[in-house]
């Protein structure tokens, strides 16, 4: 089957293998002569990289690319990275890579025209009307993982480098002109990556499906994006070379991504403050959380997950998806406690007060408290 598309949902996407070889033709879609490559430090010096940039520097769109992105983006990548836009005095980014590259990519480009520090456009009410819109510089993003959807996200998650928090920071116009998705690019990831990106997806998924908010879009595209990691993740974790299936999971990512309009839960309530105090991988961390979170919400959502199961071909409908979701964690290599990741005890009170400030406590179906949060904690350590 061949996996190829032009959609103008939710932005332009140019979907297919090779379909790299069109980053000239997206740069001048967007309107940008003079492109920044943000990227993190780990893909910097891979080929795809250096190949991505010696297409642009055919194209006579030059080859500058800042690289200096920690695993966990924060403000201090962020101000040398807007640094390096205003320096070059460029007009526009190409944010390329996993979450991070991504993330970082889209706040340089919008931070790079602003006065105001990036906390004041925190996603929390209507912050995001402070920013000039006019000031944000066009986007093209190029993921190369099929995990975090933020290709096709209105928002980055930057770290506090003073207080550690994980910041979600929104606006509409972050969201890139031209997304290119091409399943070569993703063929290198290594099993771990493969497998906690491709989690983070399914995360994003049945965080969206659980959310008790009315979103009938986000619900179904949640669903369907459920069906393809089922489906697809363990292909690409088993042969990083399937391109079907690589193609597949970027479809779920940006599925994912879409579908948590409708609100994200304690997964990732969890997840943020404990990558911003271990530095932790996003997608490892939701996985490892997910089996306790499903207990947790189980008569919530049950009835929505019996329903689902069906669709999804597991059978035993709500227990029967608890189940598949501690044996895929399992067959993809995923640890079962968070201490095997570095997570400590004495951090506790600290993670479940960050928790409970976490925007996505908002989206969980049953309310999160001191209590029910710091037993989840204990339980997935």
């Amino acid at each position: 089957m061949t996996l190829t598309g032009n959609w103008s949902y939710p932005t332009a996407i140019r979907f297919g293998a090779g379909r790299i070889s069109e980053l000239p033709e997206a740069c001048a879609q967007a309107g940008i002569r003079r492109p920044l490559l943000v990227t993190d430090k780990g893909l910097a010096t891979l080929p795809i990289t250096q190949a991505t940039l010696d297409i642009l520097e055919a194209a006579g769109l030059g080859r500058a690319l800042f690289a200096e992105v920690d695993p966990n983006p924060n403000d201090i990548n962020l101000a040398a990275g807007v640094e390096a836009y205003r320096v070059g005095k460029h007009d526009g980014v190409i944010a390329f890579g996993g979450g991070s590259g991504l993330d970082l990519g889209k706040m340089v480009a919008f931070m790079a025209g602003q006065t105001r520090p990036v906390w004041d456009f925190e996603d929390i009410a209507d912050w995001w009307t402070r920013a000039d819109a006019e000031a944000i510089a066009p986007i093209v993003a190029v993921p190369t993982t099929a995990g975090t959807g933020s290709e096709v996200g209105r928002a980055s998650v930057i770290t506090n480098s003073r207080s550690h928090e994980k910041k979600i920071i929104f606006h509409p116009k972050v969201l890139p002109s031209v997304v290119i998705c091409d399943p070569e690019l993703t063929v290198g990831m290594p099993k771990p990556i493969t497998a906690g990106t491709g989690l983070d997806a399914f995360a994003h998924c049945v965080e969206a499906f659980s959310s008790p908010h009315y979103h009938p879009m986000s619900q179904g595209i949640a669903l369907e994006g459920m069906r393809l990691v089922k489906e697809y993740l363990p292909r690409a974790y088993a042969d990083g070379g399937d391109i079907e299936a690589r193609g597949q999971m970027m479809s779920a990512a940006m599925m994912g991504s879409t579908a948590f309009q409708k609100g994200l839960g304690a997964i990732h309530a969890m997840s943020h403050p404990i990558g911003a105090l271990f530095n932790s991988h996003h997608g490892t961390t939701n996985a490892i959380c997910m089996p306790a979170v499903l207990d947790l919400n189980a008569e919530a959502i049950r009835e929505r997950f019996d329903m689902a199961a069906a669709y999804l071909g597991i059978e035993g409908g709500f227990d029967g998806f608890r189940t598949f979701v501690q044996t895929l964690n399992d067959q993809l290599g995923i640890p079962r406690t968070l201490s095997e990741i570095g997570v400590t005890e004495d951090r506790i009170d600290e993670l479940v007060a960050m928790a409970l400030q976490d925007p996505s406590c908002g989206g969980n179906p049953i309310t999160l408290t001191q209590d029910n949060l710091e037993a989840l904690f204990r339980r997935c350590l």
